[in-house]
């Protein structure tokens, strides 16, 4: 299996065991619908070996971890379960290390498939693989996502706070008896018995100051270099909860980046003077020359298209500054481990993505003739490319089960092939909703046509700096961000305003979350 492809179940149960040259510690974590465990008992792990549905398996030592599923048994609205794995050593990276998944018939241990994570470098832990359901089918996917902030960044990502119960408290020693009294100096009593320590539970371990984390505890702690000895418990009878970890980590943060202070207020900076551009006349300037069959192909859609469909636009306008930190952040890492430069598109390709996901009116299509519709299981996106020819639109499959990684791959993969003339028709048909970034050639905002056979495409002008108003805890102020307009263009015959709206909202509201820090190993 590659990353990103996915097999149907021939088997009800089946085993999927991790291995690697070193030993690593493999959990399961059955999501619902929005990516979320409904609560910790859905997070199965070697202190948590059984769930409902999903259970934990340890190979002794000798053998590799493994998760067991049995499909009959998962509880309605579980639609996800994830495979995870992390080394066991603290801070050991998956640097130089390729685990394999291997997903099994747990009755007569025939394979089903493998997967071997590519290109791994400063991850600390893994989303491996997926067992998921789709149309009533169980399939199995090939993920290969990794985290630099290892297990507690999964457990973070997917909602799990695993917190063990207090400890029982020690026994109260019984007070020493009082010595009678005497004409003589009384005796010096006896020191009194001292009484026996409560032995702390088997899922924790207690800290030097004798306080009691859980391991998913302990472990955060190890990978993100907290001492606990330092952290304060907020939990029951002051024990540390992963919360508190996590503060701590990002205090260290925050204090080992910030400036140290200015002397003096430094002068402004003298404005840099634009040049007029140097523009060289065509040499179609005076010609009459054959239409290429490309442009025709593109004319006769675009007009049929125009001609068949009611279309309107609607735009909203998207505060990206912190999407485009997270990248200036994450851009060298990326292109290190990946392989490929990390522009914004992937992310907006993935916000559109998953806002089809809950609004199936903006991914679909009318068949007239038949007098139906059909709304689309799958977001394949097709993704606009200028090029010598004219304009063609490659289509990233299934780009709503693909991660940042995997959008920024296809996207890179399928404009090299344009450019060079390689592209395949196959590459070039399939898409159910398109993408339109005439902002990379710096339009504020471009009213797009929506495609033959789809009813909305998605366009995405440029980002520019200017200010805005923005409300703060302090209250409202006015600030500087990187500002981007959204145009969503729709056929109105089946989308309406509200429908169109409803949608740009939810793309906007993801763009602006920017929660893309597990994607991206920050």
């Amino acid at each position: 299996m590659t990353p990103g492809s996915n097999i149907p179940l021939s088997a009800a149960r089946v085993t999927v065991d991790v291995a690697a040259p070193v030993r690593l510690d493999v959990s399961g974590l059955l999501l619902t619908g929005d990516g979320k465990v409904r609560s910790d008992d859905d997070f199965i792990f070697y202190n948590q070996p059984t769930g409902p549905g999903v259970s934990y398996r340890s190979g002794g030592g000798t053998a590799p971890d493994a998760i067991i599923v049995d499909t009959g048994a998962v509880p309605p609205g579980i639609e996800k379960i994830v495979v995870t794995a992390s080394p066991d050593a603290a801070g050991q990276s998956f640097q130089g290390i390729e685990p394999t998944a291997t997903i099994r018939n747990a009755d007569d241990n025939s394979v089903l498939g493998t997967f071997t994570p590519p290109q791994l470098g400063a991850e600390t832990a893994l989303v491996v693989v997926e067992i998921y359901l789709r149309n009533g089918v169980w399939k199995a996917r090939a993920v290969g996502q990794g985290y630099a902030n290892g297990l507690a960044g999964i457990a973070t990502d997917f909602g799990v706070s695993v917190e063990e119960p207090a400890p029982a408290p020690a026994p109260v020693a019984a007070p020493a008896p009082v010595a009678p009294a005497a004409p003589a100096p009384a005796p010096v009593a006896a020191p009194a018995p001292v009484a026996p320590v409560a032995p702390a539970p088997a899922a924790a371990q207690a800290t030097d100051d004798g306080a009691y984390v859980t391991p998913l505890v302990r472990k955060l702690a190890a990978e993100n270099g907290v001492d606990l000895s330092t952290v304060k418990g907020t939990g029951v009878g002051g024990r540390i909860r992963k919360q508190d970890v996590i503060a701590a980590a990002e205090a260290a943060k925050a204090a080992a980046a910030a400036p140290a202070p200015v002397a003096a207020a430094a002068a402004p900076a003298a404005v840099t003077a634009k040049k007029t551009p140097t523009l060289e006349a065509s040499p179609l300037r005076g010609q009459t020359v054959k239409m290429p069959r490309i442009r025709k192909v593109i004319g006769d859609n675009m007009v049929k298209a125009l001609h068949e469909q009611a279309q309107l636009s609607s735009v909203v306008e998207v505060d990206v500054t912190r999407l485009m930190r997270l990248r200036t952040q994450a851009k060298d890492s990326f292109a290190a481990r990946e392989g490929v430069k990390l522009s914004p598109m992937p992310f907006f390709v993935k916000a559109a993505a998953q806002a089809l996901k809950a609004h199936p009116a903006i991914n679909a299509r009318i068949n007239v003739e038949e007098g139906t519709i059909t709304y689309f299981d799958t977001e394949s996106v097709g993704i606009a490319v200028d090029s010598e020819k004219g304009l063609m639109t490659p289509v990233i499959k299934h780009a709503g089960d693909l991660n940042i990684a995997g959008i920024a791959k296809a996207t890179a993969e399928l404009a090299g092939k344009v450019r060079a003339n390689k592209i395949t028709p196959d590459e070039l048909s399939g898409a159910t909703f398109t993408i339109s970034n005439t902002g990379s050639r710096g339009a504020l905002f471009d009213t797009i046509i929506v495609p033959p056979n789809q009813v909305a495409i998605l366009g995405i002008g440029a980002t520019v700096k200017r200010p805005a108003v923005i409300e703060t805890e302090e209250g409202t102020v006015i600030g500087v961000r990187d500002m981007t307009y959204l145009t969503l263009s729709y056929d109105h015959r089946l989308v309406d305003g509200a429908d169109a709206a409803r949608y740009l909202t939810a793309v906007k509201a993801i763009l602006e979350a920017g929660e893309f820090e597990v994607e991206l190993g920050l």
